[in-house]
């Protein structure tokens, strides 16, 4: 009983689902497409006993489905409550049309987007109007067995997308996540680095002003000069990790490990491999400037790009990562020779491809991965030259 109990409280305080579209051009679409079947089925039907009622009911309920996820709870209200008191004043059954079916849009739509308060009364509004329908003679036993299933099943549906929908939702959050720790591993290097430079070049220069006090002034001055180039990097490393940190708090620090840099893509280029294509790697530009945490990114992008066309990429044989640098921007492409869809997962769900795009967007830059015209995959990545985050 107690478990019971808790179920309906936790159904009951259930919230609304966020960032539920308010209408979108299917809607439209959809209320396009109804139109002229609810006047059509008025026209063609001769077993409509209230074929004006009718037909005027359909056309004025239907756009209650424009509203289905802002105000889930009152679009289904106001059809029941009008079918009710037509009844009721006139003895007319407006509900008659088989296209009123899309009513069962609106009962999706409670599961779907509404909170758990307006599923409950949602759905005890519709049993009541059922079994006001049954006591009056309108409705056998049979069509209330029946009226109950599609009731539920459509509520069901709804539930089943809802729920999966915050799954697909955790995943991606958790995805998100990892890419930031990963992200703050490689800041927390850098920054380090240009710690360590600072208290290099200083003690270097009290060591020279000791060995040679007339030179003393410009060694300062020298380690001054170098001192406050490297703070200054240091400085916007920091802002970079306050950010990405700020974004989601992770219980423990994550463990430290080498950041890697564009000279690292080097290392992704073993030649013919025993179990895939061989990988070629080819960086052209200034590498001098780029932000640390850029060239981790780019790495990690490519890195990620190579492991994928080698899972999904069937029939390949050659795998191309190719760096540019010019001035403002950094640009990464990834392409393969393989099957353009054959094997490879959809976008939308390729947790890897959110990871990359992830990390691109954390520091200003974009990430897109798609198939080729003729053969192969292409993975193309911008990230500008300083890493400035949006």
């Amino acid at each position: 009983m107690m478990g019971v109990q808790g179920l309906l409280r936790s159904l009951w305080a259930e919230p609304r689902p966020p960032h539920a579209p308010r209408r979108v051009w299917r809607d439209w679409a959809l209320v396009g497409v109804l139109v002229p079947v609810i006047v059509l089925e008025g026209v063609l039907r001769t077993d409509l006993q209230w074929r004006p009622v009718s037909m005027i009911f359909s056309l004025v309920m239907l756009p209650t489905l424009l509203w289905r996820r802002a105000h889930p709870l009152p679009m289904l209200a106001v059809p029941v409550v009008v079918t009710g008191a037509v009844q009721y004043l006139t003895g007319a059954d407006p509900a008659e049309m088989a296209s009123l079916a899309y009513m069962l849009i609106l009962l999706y739509s409670l599961s779907r987007w509404g909170s758990g308060r307006e599923a409950v009364t949602g759905l005890g509004l519709i049993s009541a109007a059922i079994l006001v329908a049954a006591v009056s003679g309108r409705l056998v036993a049979g069509d209330i067995v029946g009226a109950f299933t599609v009731v539920f099943a459509a509520l069901a549906l709804g539930g089943t997308f809802r729920y999966r929908a915050r799954a697909r939702m955790r995943e991606i959050d958790q995805v998100k996540l990892l890419e930031r720790e990963q992200l703050a591993r490689d800041l927390h290097d850098t920054v380090a680095h240009h710690v360590s430079a600072m208290a290099i070049r200083a003690q270097a220069g009290i060591a020279t002003a000791g060995a040679d006090p007339d030179n003393a002034a410009e060694a300062a001055v020298d380690a001054l000069r170098v001192i406050e180039a490297e703070a200054s990097r240091t400085l916007a490393e920091m802002r970079a990790m306050v950010l990405v940190l700020r974004r989601d708090a992770s219980p423990a620090p994550p463990a430290l490990a080498p950041s890697p840099h564009l000279a690292d893509l080097e290392g992704l280029a073993d030649g013919r491999s025993r179990v895939g294509p061989s990988v070629e790697v080819r960086v052209e530009g200034d590498l001098d400037g780029v932000a640390p945490s850029v060239g981790a990114a780019i790495f990690r992008i490519a890195q990620e790009s190579v492991t994928n066309a080698r899972r999904h990429a069937r029939h390949a044989t050659r795998i191309e990562v190719s760096v540019a640098v010019d001035d403002s921007s950094v640009r990464l492409r990834v392409n393969d020779d393989g099957d353009s869809t054959a094997g490879r997962p959809v976008v939308a769900a390729g947790y890897g491809l959110l990871g990359m795009i992830e990390r691109a967007g954390l520091l200003g830059g974009t990430c897109e991965a798609g198939p080729n015209p003729g053969r192969g995959w292409t993975v193309t990545a911008v990230l500008p030259r300083t890493g400035a985050l949006t």
